[in-house]
């Protein structure tokens, strides 16, 4: 008696191998960025030997470029090769499949044939047939497309597909209630208006698993919908739902619920967080809320701050003491926002009555009377002025 069979599989996407991270000026933190993303599918491969799973998914945007560099295609067909199981990826809209872009390149055809052999590249709305399920792939030729990729699944005589085996719908798109805000870039992300996805509009019956790639976080959208977001993680936290670093592990039989379960593959964190210095004791707290989300740790992670606060010209300088520190222990620190110094009584008392400077004791001095009695502007000048002096007067 025939039943329905159960497919166990990987299902991942966003892999964007070659990202080229141009935000990080220091050449040696670039090149750890991009070869983790080499490692994080090292791990997917992990996954797959100690889940024992049938076949991975890739879901769109396995490059970031649709020419990336024929360096970067082998090393990770390399990888792919492998995995000895079926990996079925389609086009996404960093690595579209339009004429032209990699998945069309006789070297890299040849160099597939080569080394991985078990590579499925779909490039059409054709199911691809697979011992446990039949995968309905919906590649993306072109980076913008007004119409939905999973259109065509409509379409289908479902009378000609196995009836026992799981069918599964594998896209690249937008789901239209979607927005966001990309901290790397410190702006609003737009909703776009193509490649988008509608869900409703797809047969709920015919269809056991929706396997999506795009957002870059993991999202489950509907009972049978999942994003699994990005396998290693890109860009700083955005909020609410900011899961990022895993693959999903699938188990589904036809007309079956999806048993979905999450693994862990990502290696950098990427912080993003909101701090006020209201005085020079919250030097102390800030050094102590990085260590805390750091551990420790050289090298591994990324950390955004929006900075806000006034602290005194000796604060100051213990604060800029603490930021060389994050940039010589951090991957990358990025500073929105701006820490303001006040000088206080003592301080400026050490300047006007310097013994050892009089020179620099006069200068401070006429500052001073400058900033007590001029107007705003003039004032913020001589404020600044001031405090340049006193870092001045520190180091010598």
């Amino acid at each position: 008696m025939l039943t329905n069979k159960l497919a166990r599989f990987i299902h991942t996407a966003d892999w964007q191998i070659g990202k080229p991270y141009l935000q990080i000026k220091d050449e040696q933190k670039r090149f750890k960025l991009k070869q983790e993303r080499f490692n994080a599918i090292e791990r997917i491969k992990a996954a797959v030997e100690l889940h024992a799973s049938e076949f991975v998914l890739v879901a769109g945007d396995l490059f970031d470029s649709p020419t990336p560099t024929l360096t970067n295609v082998t090393e990770i067909l390399e990888i792919i090769g492998s995995m000895n199981i079926p990996v079925i990826v389609i086009p996404g809209n960093h690595d579209h499949g339009a004429l032209g872009s990699i998945w069309h390149n006789a070297e890299f055809k040849n160099y597939k044939d080569q080394i991985a052999s078990n590579l499925i590249i779909s490039l059409d709305n054709q199911p691809i047939e697979l011992e446990t399920a039949v995968i309905l792939p919906c590649p993306l030729l072109r980076n913008k497309d007004n119409i939905d990729p999973t259109q065509w699944v409509k379409s289908i005589n479902w009378k000609t597909l196995n009836h026992f085996k799981a069918r599964i719908i594998l896209a690249h798109g937008a789901i239209h209630t979607f927005s966001g805000r990309d901290y790397l870039f410190d702006d609003e992300a737009q909703s776009s208006s193509t490649n988008i996805i509608n869900l409703e509009n797809l047969p709920k019956e015919e269809v056991d698993y929706i396997a999506l790639g795009d957002w870059h976080n993991l999202k489950k959208v509907g009972v049978k919908a999942w994003y699994p977001g990005t396998p290693e993680p890109d860009r700083f936290d955005q909020g609410e739902d900011n899961q990022r670093g895993q693959v999903l592990e699938v188990e589904i039989k036809r007309s079956g619920e999806p048993k979905v379960q999450v693994i862990p593959t990502g290696r950098f964190q990427w912080h993003n967080i909101c701090f006020k210095l209201n005085g020079d004791s919250d030097v102390d707290r800030l050094k102590r809320k990085i260590d805390n989300l750091t551990a420790g740790r050289i090298s591994r992670d990324l950390l955004r701050i929006e900075i806000s606060g006034v602290l005194s010209l000796n604060g100051y300088k213990r604060y800029q003491l603490l930021v060389t520190d994050m940039k010589n222990k951090l991957l990358r620190l990025h500073i929105k926002g701006e820490c303001h110094q006040e000088p206080k009584e003592d301080e400026l008392e050490e300047l006007t009555r310097s013994v050892e400077n009089p020179l620099i004791a006069q200068v401070a001095s006429e500052l001073k009377q400058r900033i007590q009695n001029s107007e705003s502007e003039e004032e913020s000048i001589s404020r600044i002025a001031l405090c340049e002096l006193y870092h001045f007067a520190s180091k010598n």
